[in-house]
């Protein structure tokens, strides 16, 4: 590795330490530093202090630096994929499947429209119901690649499937009763506190295995930089990436819209940060680049979140944009 690769890494890592320690130590309730440390450690505090610091916010940080992890390497995932610098981990309309399936949990039995047809859709959870819309559609696109050797087709696709799903979900929406159409628009802003237990566990397993797979593709990532035709000639199985590609973007981004809410921007804005501060595109430096600065750009969120008292999708989606904005107008610049 190159001494300014060593530099960056060292740097971002000591970046995502301070932060993860910055977001258990912020919050409503005034905690020391040394209150917070003593509760990690099963010191001698207050029980109050304990159950704040290991039950609430060591659980939430712990979510929100693996969410940026999972939706950040989807994204450049999805950008190789598609050598499109406005790929994000949810062009393939899993985000909107995720949201469809938390639709149906939370406003199709208030409609009155599944209570007959899917009575357990109320008990499953929203974030079973909506992991299982990712995996639907997940499942309509693999199909669909099968049949379709062209990634452009295979995009359009899913953003076409996106766009139907999102035209049910405003049908749903429309014939909802007051309360559930609250509930599934909080559910769109996005949460990080209700991620604990089992849940957290399986989170931690999703990213670690969509991790496992992104690292594992490295070479044949950095040959389809070059084009599917070159990266075939080379000797790359490109259907088998991609469908390998397709399942572990859903099994993160898909996990993490389940768990956490849609979190915007964030997937599509973090590559273009880690190809900045690094200058490569090789996915050798690309992809731990990528997990230290999502880790940190989502701590970073929550954070601010907390501080302003607003959800944290808000301001993941304020974070993200001027990002894409610069892409855009770079691409431009730069055609």
């Amino acid at each position: 590795m190159r001494q300014d690769y060593r530099i960056y890494f060292t740097a971002a890592s000591i970046l995502l330490v301070l932060l993860f320690v910055a977001d258990l130590l912020t919050g409503s309730a005034g905690i020391g530093p040394g209150d917070v440390w003593l509760a990690l450690t099963g010191g001698d505090t207050e029980e109050g202090t304990r159950i704040i610091v290991n039950n609430i916010r060591l659980p939430k940080a712990l979510t929100a630096m693996l969410a940026g992890i999972a939706v950040s390497l989807g994204g450049l995932l999805m950008q190789t994929l598609f050598r499109n610098p406005l790929a994000g981990p949810f062009v393939l309309g899993i985000s909107s499947g995720a949201s469809l399936g938390a639709a149906l949990c939370v406003l199709g039995i208030s409609s009155g429209i599944i209570s007959s047809a899917l009575p357990l859709a109320g008990t499953a959870g929203v974030a079973g119901a909506a992991w299982a819309g990712a995996a639907a559609v997940l499942g309509i696109v693999m199909a669909a690649s099968r049949k379709i050797g062209d990634n452009t087709v295979i995009l359009i696709l899913g953003m076409m499937l996106g766009a139907g799903i999102d035209a049910v979900i405003q049908i749903l929406q429309y014939l909802s009763d007051e309360q559930a159409l609250k509930s599934y628009i909080i559910w769109t802003m996005g949460a990080l506190g209700n991620v604990s237990g089992t849940r957290l566990w399986l989170l931690a397993w999703a990213v670690m295995a969509g991790t496992a797979a992104t690292a594992a593709l490295c070479k044949p990532l950095n040959l389809l930089l070059s084009g599917e035709d070159y990266a075939a000639s080379a000797g790359t199985d490109v259907r088998q990436v991609r469908n390998i590609v397709f399942i572990a973007t859903t099994l993160m981004a898909g996990t993490v819209t389940a768990f956490c809410g849609p979190l915007g921007f964030i997937g599509l804005a973090v590559p273009h940060l880690a190809r900045l501060f690094t200058g490569n595109s090789d996915h050798r430096v690309l992809i731990p680049a990528t997990v230290l600065a999502g880790g940190s750009v989502m701590l970073a969120c929550d954070i601010a979140a907390k501080a302003a008292a607003i959800p944290v999708n808000a301001v993941a989606s304020l974070t993200g944009i001027p990002v894409v904005i610069w892409v855009v107008i770079r691409s431009r610049r730069h055609p």
